[in-house]
């Protein structure tokens, strides 16, 4: 039995997955956020608590390639700060999945997708209005840290979408393109392995995603070299615009009935 037999998968259906895998390992090594256009495609094409489990090792092997490419560029004492809110987030993550049905998966992940599209814009309207990042190491700055890692492991762990929680904490720390990118690869890569356990327990990763899961991850490694291409080539600004647009329609068909 092949793969797209295994999951009903249509041709059209297949190449969404396809195209949504190749936007992983693009984000990963480009434009962080991308990836919250594969989580629609994901969860419009799969049911949506399978989608979070297939999703998942398509995201570590992004992760891995990100880790590769800018390994020398993470800043560690950002991370052990993040870390032990994160976990916490996690946890709550979990314990939201054991109690939701289908249904509440996917209206909750179409509600992240529109929070964080707007997380998004906000981000850009405030870096566009400030000369220098604000400082994160007060205590304010620790408070903030601490509140963007709890809701970067929940919204991580529920739907795979901690992405632009994260972008927006590193961006307001600082962080220029290469520390930017160094930083949140080898943090996704930690949390997102950390997660396994979690999403096996909930019976979200079994051997039929993970057949999946080996077909899809072909298609992160050429989306991951045309990143690492176009990194210092892209328009960022109109890029973003465009994966916000796109957020915004994956959110809001997972909201309707």
């Amino acid at each position: 039995m092949d793969t797209m037999t295994l999951w009903h998968l249509t041709g059209w259906e297949f190449a969404a997955l396809a195209f949504a895998a190749l936007l992983v390992g693009f984000s990963k090594t480009a434009v962080s956020g991308a990836n919250t256009v594969s989580l629609a495609l994901f969860a419009a094409v799969l049911p949506a608590r399978a989608s979070t489990g297939v999703l998942l090792p398509v995201l570590i092997a992004g992760d891995v390639l990100a880790v590769l490419t800018y390994r020398r560029h993470a800043h560690w004492p950002t991370l052990w700060r993040l870390f032990p809110a994160v976990a916490a987030g996690v946890v709550a993550g979990t314990v939201f999945l054991m109690q939701a049905d289908d249904a509440l998966v996917r209206t909750s992940i179409g509600a992240i997708l529109l929070l964080m599209a707007a997380v998004t814009v906000w981000r850009r309207r405030q870096a566009d209005g400030r000369g220098e990042p604000e400082p994160v190491t007060t205590r304010a700055g620790r408070i903030k840290a601490r509140s963007y890692g709890v809701l970067g492991g929940f919204t991580t762990m529920v739907a795979n979408a901690g992405g632009p929680v994260m972008s927006l904490y590193l961006l307001s720390a600082g962080f220029r393109k290469l520390g930017f990118l160094g930083t949140s690869a080898f943090f996704f890569l930690i949390v997102n392995v950390s997660k396994l356990p979690f999403s096996a327990g909930l019976g979200l990763i079994d051997r039929h995603s993970l057949v999946l899961d080996a077909v899809l991850v072909l298609f992160v490694v050429p989306g991951a070299l045309l990143g690492k291409w176009a990194v210092d080539r892209i328009d960022q600004r109109l890029f973003e615009r465009l994966v916000i647009a796109a957020t915004v329609v994956g959110g809001v068909r997972l909201l309707l009935p």
